[in-house]
């Protein structure tokens, strides 16, 4: 149990961890879409406005800042979860995973030279697994040697930014000491990847050719396992590999060979000869689009219809259209699935299946529309329509996503009325005007609240935050008291073990700021 503690707090640490480099992906999809958009010929033909010479520059230029960040992912990744991972002194956190990173793909240059398994100057060295990265011919690991540096470099930094070395080395103590570790240890991780890397990548590539195999079944797999992980937190780990590995899939673009469907996807948007986006996009991409922008308001309207007609219907209403359209028009779907969550499991599990029956519909129709950060109107115009029909199918998703908004609501509306789930508006409790207040504006003081509701300083390891939630490890999670929490502001009380998750929405960020306040001003140390 303690084991499987262990592991589930990593998880989500590691899943917050991902936020920050996945972050950087929507700068680098919409400067390639805008600029693939805007600049193809037949556009411009259409368009001729469209061909001013300084706005084609432009363009151009836009282009090749989404390359150079899309180039250079695996240290973005090493950079940014280090500093996800990192308890404090974050900055030598960062500079440690630069230096480990480029110590590693260094270190196995040598050991091909070395052994004489470097790709001859003259041969094509992907025939031989390998690749330039930073100018850097080493084995092709792409984003998964950001990850392990990240990972690697978060460990090595918590056990050693705050070490004491004798007087004479005191200068070289404290956080200056991680980046200097760590070019020893990444000497030791480059020799050891250099040997199992082949091993690794064999099998990361047979494991995205059997799901890919698996055609329409593989979609239906991946979808489900993806909304079931979102209960976890735990879906960015589960769904990275598939973007930046042969999980997703590999294909030759431009000359060069890409792995990963988000990877591949990107890669085409800044090529001119892409006239069909990567087929794995429909199976394991598209379909979201017809859940979040189709599916969700289905939900949002089932969920309205199964208020009984009065006040509490028109009190609701706002709050519903709110969270509709927010998932329609940017893919954030959250607060609508933690509605069915804390309504009842069951709602949740159908979302689940639903979406990935979405997977589904998107692979039989071949849908290939690409995504960066989510899967809302705005990403849908710009990798849907602004990329064309022929290359994406996206007239699909509309043809279909009517009939699935349809489906969803009347699913949805059966089951609420089935269950008599209490989804916002069927609550036996009437919202008073105070409570209401109390979770619009935070309150001074509150920060006290929820450290007693979480069991006091004592029953605390570790606080941190995601997009929407609290995420803290405790000592006993028989101390928490989720009343107490709820009278914060917070939705919902997740207890796994001894990892909580505390689901206070967007306004989480806060809500942190003034515990890490509350924190100092009490001069806790091991927080």
């Amino acid at each position: 149990m303690e084991m499987k503690d262990l592991l589930m707090g990593f998880g989500q640490k590691l899943g917050k961890a991902i936020l920050l480099p996945v972050a950087i992906l929507p700068v680098a999809g919409l400067l390639l879409g805008v600029s693939s958009a805007l600049s193809g010929q037949a556009v411009i033909d259409t368009y001729p406005v469209l061909g001013n010479t300084v706005l084609q520059a432009i363009l151009q230029i836009m282009n090749a800042a989404g390359s150079g960040v899309f180039n250079a992912l695996p240290l973005i990744f090493a950079v940014g979860i280090a500093i996800g991972l990192a308890k404090k002194e974050k900055g030598p956190a960062a500079l440690a995973a630069v230096v480990g990173y480029f110590v590693l793909i260094i270190t196995i240059n040598s050991l091909l030279t070395i052994t004489g398994d470097i790709a001859p100057p003259d041969a094509d060295p992907r025939a031989f697994g390998q690749g330039s990265q930073f100018g850097v011919l080493t084995l092709q690991m792409g984003v998964f040697g950001g990850i392990l540096t990240g990972i690697v470099t978060g460990f090595i930094h918590n056990r050693f930014y705050n070490i004491k070395l004798p007087e004479m080395l005191a200068f070289f103590g404290g956080s200056r000491f991680v980046p200097i570790v760590n070019t020893f240890v990444f000497l030791i991780v480059g020799a050891m990847m250099y040997i199992i890397w082949p091993f690794i990548g064999s099998g990361i590539a047979s494991f995205g050719e059997f799901a890919t195999g698996l055609g329409t079944l593989g979609s239906f797999l991946y979808g489900l396992m993806l909304r079931t992980l979102y209960l976890f937190g735990l879906h960015h780990v589960f769904y990275l590999p598939f973007w930046t590995t042969a999980a997703g899939g590999t294909l030759e673009v431009g000359g060069q060979v890409y792995e990963g469907f988000q990877t591949i996807f990107l890669a085409q948007l800044s090529d001119p000869e892409t006239t069909k986006f990567f087929g794995n996009l429909a199976l394991f991409n598209s379909g979201r689009y017809l859940h979040m922008m189709f599916g969700m308001l289905g939900i949002v309207f089932a969920m309205y219809k199964a208020i009984p007609a009065g006040p509490k219907r028109k009190a609701t209403a706002g709050f519903l259209l709110s969270v509709g359209l927010t998932a329609f028009v940017t893919g954030v779907t959250e607060p609508i699935s933690f509605a069915l969550l804390f309504a009842s499991p069951i709602l949740f599990a159908a979302e689940a299946i639903l979406f990935a029956l979405s997977f589904v519909l998107a692979s039989l129709a071949n849908i290939t529309i690409g995504s960066t950060f989510s899967a809302g109107l705005v990403e849908f115009l710009l990798f849907g329509v602004f990329q064309g029909n022929d290359k994406t199918n996206f007239l699909w998703a509309i043809l279909l996503g009517i009939p699935v908004a349809i489906v969803y609501y009347f699913v949805f509306k059966f089951l609420i009325l089935k269950l008599n789930a209490k989804t916002p508006g069927r609550d036996d409790e009437e919202v008073t005007e105070q409570e209401s207040a109390h979770q619009a504006s935070h309150a001074d003081g509150q920060a006290k609240t929820i450290i007693e509701g979480l069991g006091g300083f004592e029953n605390i390891t570790e606080i941190d935050n995601c997009a929407t939630r609290l995420r803290v490890s405790v000592v006993k999670p028989d101390k928490i008291n989720a009343s107490l929490l709820k009278q914060t502001g917070a939705m919902n009380t997740v207890v796994r073990g001894k990892a909580i998750q505390v689901i206070y929405g967007p306004k989480v960020n806060i809500i942190r700021g003034e515990i890490d306040d509350y924190i100092q001003g009490n001069n806790v140390k091991h927080l």
